[in-house]
């Protein structure tokens, strides 16, 4: 049965991605989008009202295309990133499934395919370069439910906001003054950590310290998704949400710990939103507090080498906090930052070894240029470990991601920039270079220049 899932996702993938294309709506010289300003029909007199939907289907498909070529390394260890150059590609499709069940109440879930491998099979980089991979790499394309969840919308009154059709979101209606209930399998970074400008690898920034807060270790299992449940309390101008969700069992684990009561991580989100000469923006303040199986890097590192990390594990907390502020400076473009930390003296459990970073970057649509649908990106990170990471490492210990062997110690520094290109109605193509100067926190290595070419189906 699962195989034949799996054909059907796949079939699905490519007849949805040959009608997209060939459409005759594709295929059009130029469509109301493209007109120039004076030609447009004007919207108050054609735009139709809102309608809010029952249920609703929409698709993605990404494949990505990704290499570097050799760079210098003094040495390397088990969880190096090679140094003699390479290329891999992965590919991911997804149906994003919605419907309505009752007053306020939605329940969506999103089978999934994904293939492929990322540079140096996922290891050698903290801030690593692909965010639609996971560690999981296959030769063959394997399927899996990524969220099954229920949304529950309890509206307070007053005034009324339309919520528009996209991905997991129906169209619908909802009093500004709610609070949202989310319960099932998803990411905890649905909820969290949210930014106009840099939250989706597969359509923007591709780095993970660029998209997410590589500081904030938020749980889940190797794929990225985990059960558990969110509150937010929406009001016009700040939101407050919280979320409780499930650890892996080991680190960058694929099976969640069922033990609730020892393993858990925590989140706390407050959103402001503000206007700056008109030009709306928003500032995300985070906590975390994590618990789980977690080793000591101290521990470790007084252990006799090649110190392990595992060997000190023990139900145990991590903590930590994030900032994030979006801003847009013209209608057409914005700019992002964020910062995080953690205290850094267990080990990194579910996303990525970054106990510090640093993130800052633009993002520009194509209007200017008449391609309002095009967007331009550039963004640098730095990324930093605690001082007892730092000395575990050095003594030639490895985590779920790096470890050298030894390690001369800097902070990871990282730029990138991105230019997404519409081809036709539904389909986009980009170009992505990305610098990693001392990968993994090792002056000894790089630094690493990595090309990507990411093509994208969606509707």
């Amino acid at each position: 049965m699962k195989s034949r899932m799996k054909k059907l996702l796949f079939v699905i993938s490519l007849v949805s991605g040959a009608m997209l294309l060939f459409s005759p709506g594709n295929l059009s010289a130029q469509s109301p989008a493209t007109l120039p300003a004076a030609e447009k029909p004007k919207e108050d007199a054609t735009k139709e009202p809102f309608k809010p939907e029952p249920f609703s289907f929409h698709f993605q498909s990404t494949a990505t295309l990704q290499g570097y070529p050799a760079f210098h390394a003094a040495y390397s260890g088990p969880n190096s990133l090679p140094n003699f150059g390479e290329g891999r590609m992965s590919y991911s499709s997804t149906l994003f499934l919605g419907a309505k069940l009752w007053e306020g109440a939605e329940i969506y879930a999103n089978p999934e395919l994904f293939g492929g491998k990322g540079i140096g099979q996922g290891f050698g980089i903290a801030g690593f370069t692909n965010g639609d991979v996971n560690r999981v790499s296959t030769s063959h394309p394997s399927l899996y439910l990524a969220r099954a969840f229920l949304r529950q919308n309890v509206g307070f009154g007053g005034e009324k906001e339309d919520i528009p059709a996209d991905q997991n979101q129906l169209a619908t209606t909802l009093d500004v003054s709610r609070l949202t209930l989310t319960l099932g399998k998803f990411s905890a970074a649905d909820i969290f950590d949210g930014n106009a400008y840099a939250h989706d690898p597969r359509t923007q920034f591709l780095n993970w310290t660029l998209f997410d807060n590589g500081a904030w270790d938020y749980p889940a299992d190797i794929r990225g998704y985990t059960l558990g449940g969110a509150l937010e309390l929406n009001q016009k101008n700040w939101a407050l949400r919280y979320g409780i969700f499930l650890e892996a069992s080991v680190a960058s684990g694929a099976h969640l710990d069922y033990h609730e009561g020892n393993a858990f991580g925590q989140a706390v989100e407050y959103e402001q939103r503000y206007e700056i000469a008109t030009h709306p923006g928003r500032l995300r303040l985070m906590a975390f507090l994590n618990r789980a199986h977690m080793g000591s890097y101290t521990e470790a590192a007084q252990s006799p080498p090649p110190p392990d990390v595992t060997r000190s594990r023990r139900y145990s907390l991590k903590y930590g906090f994030g900032i994030n502020l979006e801003q847009q400076l013209t209608e057409d473009s914005g700019l992002f930052a964020r910062f995080g930390w953690n205290d850094g003296r267990r080990e990194d459990w579910s996303f990525t070894e970054i106990d510090r970073t640093a993130s800052l970057g633009l993002s520009v649509k194509g209007a200017r240029w008449g391609r309002p649908d095009d967007t331009f990106g550039l963004a640098g990170a730095v990324n930093g470990i605690s001082d007892s990471h730092r000395r575990y490492l050095s003594a030639g210990g490895t985590g779920f991601i790096i470890g050298d062997g030894k390690l001369s110690y800097d902070l990871e520094e990282i730029a990138e920039t991105y230019y997404s290109a519409k081809l036709f109605k539904y389909v986009f193509v980009t170009g992505d270079v990305q610098v990693i100067n001392h990968p993994a926190y090792n002056r000894d290595r790089g630094p690493v220049f990595v090309g990507t070419i990411r093509l994208r189906v969606q509707f």
